[in-house]
């Protein structure tokens, strides 16, 4: 028993000090294994008598258990600590600074968008927002567009599968009108918000793509009359093209949803092959707009002898092409990384003129 003793004490403690895998697996070898120091000890048991034997087999069961257990648990640390060395040396440091050629910019959608809500708030309207998926009563008859309008068809607006059987279908909105249906259904008047969002239509070609922004502007309130109209849309042109004094025409229009209704051309000429917003011979549409038609106000619960409004609707991403003279508005969407780079801006430079206005 003591010749076990010191046996099973002497493995333990180079099992103890071994330093890596590979000397663990060689005491292994050495103790455990064929011709190991335990295993040449078992092979002995079958000179002994049956009563030596029994004795014999449990003390040489026990000290190779024992020696089994401690290189199981001599193998997890060592295995640990060779994947900790190996995770420090491979780990990478995400804190460092990016390439300056990787810096991202601001698309001019995004940036378009931005100087278009500051203008605005800085006359005071607020943000407003909705759903992108609308019911037909938001998108279409609340604002007296009739059922047998070009814009209720398949062939011009995405439908969605109803909620529930024998339900209308539902749509992704054609236009951010909604929302003013919302915010007049919702709040007493006066009122004065934006609505910018994105919208759906299906068309695809060098003006048209099937998802696009828009912004609308709704003001709500006794006494409004088409003068506040014409004179909120000029400060605004005027602010947004860095134009003063641009010259605006006003042409008669058709809308469902305003009465009377207009169309704004802003002045503009060529030179070089590009078209520039300012006075000149020539004329471009930028927006429609209107009186809010008092169907549209009874619809939402507001007294039209009383109340009266004007509303007004734009694309961003025309604007956009105006300002910016970008020719083709699919390229808005092609994730371009060189024309990404080449048309957008720089956060720090969005920052400094927002705070500017």
């Amino acid at each position: 028993m003591n010749e076990l003793k010191f046996i099973a004490e002497r493995l333990l403690t180079q099992i103890n000090n071994a330093s890596t895998l590979q000397e663990l697996e060689t005491i292994r070898v050495y103790s455990l294994g064929k011709q190991g120091e335990i295993s040449l000890l078992m092979k002995t048991l079958g000179s002994l008598t049956p009563e030596e034997r029994k004795e014999r087999g449990a003390q040489l069961n026990a000290v190779r258990d024992q020696i089994t257990a401690s290189l199981e648990a001599k193998k997890e640390i060592l295995e640990a600590s060779q994947l900790q060395e190996r995770l420090e040396k491979e780990k990478i440091d995400i804190t460092l600074p990016t390439r300056p050629q990787a810096l991202g910019t601001i698309h001019p959608i995004s940036q378009a968008m931005f100087e278009m809500i500051s203008i605005f708030k800085n006359m005071g309207f607020s943000v407003a927002e909705g759903p992108d998926i609308e019911d037909d009563f938001y998108n279409f008859t609340a604002l007296n567009i009739p059922q047998e309008h070009p814009a209720r068809q398949d062939h011009d607006t995405f439908y969605l599968p109803p909620l529930e059987a024998g339900k209308e279908r539902r749509v992704l909105r054609t236009h951010t009108s909604p929302v003013q249906i919302r915010t007049m259904l919702n709040k007493k008047p006066p009122l004065r918000i934006i609505a910018p969002g994105r919208v759906y239509r299906s068309d695809y070609d060098a003006t048209h793509t099937p998802t696009f922004h828009q912004i609308e502007g709704l003001y709500v309130a006794e006494g409004v009359h088409m003068g506040h109209l014409k004179a909120c849309l000029q400060t605004f042109c005027e602010k947004m093209f860095n134009q003063p004094q641009l010259p605006l025409r006003f042409r008669p229009g058709y809308f469902p949803f305003t009465e009377p209704s207009a169309e704004i051309d802003i002045a503009c000429y060529r030179k070089d092959g590009q078209l520039i917003v300012g006075p000149g011979e020539d004329w471009l549409e930028i927006l429609g707009c209107g009186m809010i038609h008092p169907k549209v106000l009874e619809n939402c619960g507001i007294d039209s002898t009383k109340y009266q409004g004007f509303a007004f609707g734009m694309g961003i991403e025309r604007v956009a092409m105006l300002k910016y003279g970008i020719p083709d508005l699919r390229s808005f969407y092609e994730a371009d990384l060189r024309w990404l780079r080449h048309y957008g801006f720089s956060p720090f430079e969005a920052l400094m003129e927002g705070a500017s206005e």
